[in-house]
């Protein structure tokens, strides 16, 4: 089995720097797979969300898969629609996994939606946009994260989809307990240089969803990717997810499939030189974000994605 390096994060806790993605693992096959990629093929951290519908899926390949829990690290995110009702939502989540606490929790976006609303994911407004609550501040999500975090029932909480703007005008003025990760979108053609060098400053851990860009990204196809796989005799992924390894961050790759489940947990060792290569493609005109969700009228603050309009 694959040897994996952890982060440390801000209270000491450790985080395996690759873990299992389970977005848009379907139901019937995400429970082989976090079975498999526990059991057969090392992994001791799996990240999840309430919102990706799977949950008591996951719950059931851990079991499935034997390896006691303390062994593993579990993630989940609290969802727009439940930013009023953060504990709620975590124990729907803890039954559904099967554990009694979380390793870490997140804000899945920082962008709250009408709990009363049409939909329990998606609500929308008769003009087609989504409900969103524009009056509802961050800072009493934050305050329900400090207090779950307080009962023990999470070892660790964080944020997701949060830029430096973000976080310093409705997070860190209020925070008790700062938050100890941002996962992000990063991947080398959405490198986020000055976000990442700020958080770490900050010693906010950073992780990587959507590492590999997304099914049948260019990324894998990429000259200097592949120039870089020939060289060292290694797949396209692994360089991807060595890259985010090299630069201190957790990659979280998404498969359901054995083969790719084993490979993308062996990464990498990429030299300075590669790691350099690899940074200049977003500036030298790769720049490109996949994951752009239809909010309407929000102020997200990242350097190309700053304002939602109308």
């Amino acid at each position: 089995m694959a040897s994996v390096p952890s982060l440390k994060l801000s209270n000491g806790k450790e985080i395996p720097q690759i873990g299992l993605g389970t977005w848009q693992s379907k139901p019937g096959e995400v429970e082989t797979a976090v079975a498999y990629a526990l059991k057969e093929a090392g992994y001791r951290h799996i990240d999840c969300a309430f919102a990706y519908g799977n949950e008591k899926e996951v719950g059931d390949g851990i079991k499935q898969s034997g390896v006691p829990r303390e062994e593993i690290f579990i993630t989940s995110k609290i969802w727009g629609t439940w930013h009023n009702r953060v504990e709620e939502q975590l124990k729907i989540t803890l039954e559904r996994l099967g554990t009694d606490y979380l390793d870490l929790l997140l804000v899945h976006w920082p962008i709250a939606m009408n709990p009363e609303g049409n939909h329990p994911f998606f609500p929308l407004l008769p003009t087609g946009k989504r409900d969103i609550l524009y009056d509802w501040e961050l800072r009493k999500t934050w305050e329900q994260f400090e207090a779950v975090y307080e009962k023990g029932l999470v070892k660790a909480i964080g944020v997701s989809n949060c830029s430096q703007l973000k976080l310093e005008e409705e997070i860190l003025p209020f925070a008790k307990i700062k938050p100890m990760v941002n996962q992000l979108e990063i991947h080398p053609y959405n490198p986020q240089h000055k976000l990442v060098a700020w958080l770490k400053s900050q010693d906010i851990v950073v992780e990587a969803y959507s590492p590999l860009g997304s099914t049948d990204a260019p990324l894998l196809k990429d000259d200097v990717i592949t120039d870089i796989a020939g060289k060292k005799q290694v797949s396209p992924a692994e360089v991807l997810i060595g890259w985010g390894v090299a630069k201190g961050i957790v990659v979280l790759p998404k498969s359901v499939t054995p083969e790719r489940i084993s490979a993308n947990i062996k990464y990498a060792k990429l030299d300075s030189s590669d790691v350099e290569k690899i940074d200049g493609l977003a500036a030298a005109g790769k720049q490109k974000r996949i994951i752009k969700p239809p909010w309407s009228r929000v102020k997200l603050g990242f350097e190309d994605w700053f304002q939602v309009d109308p």
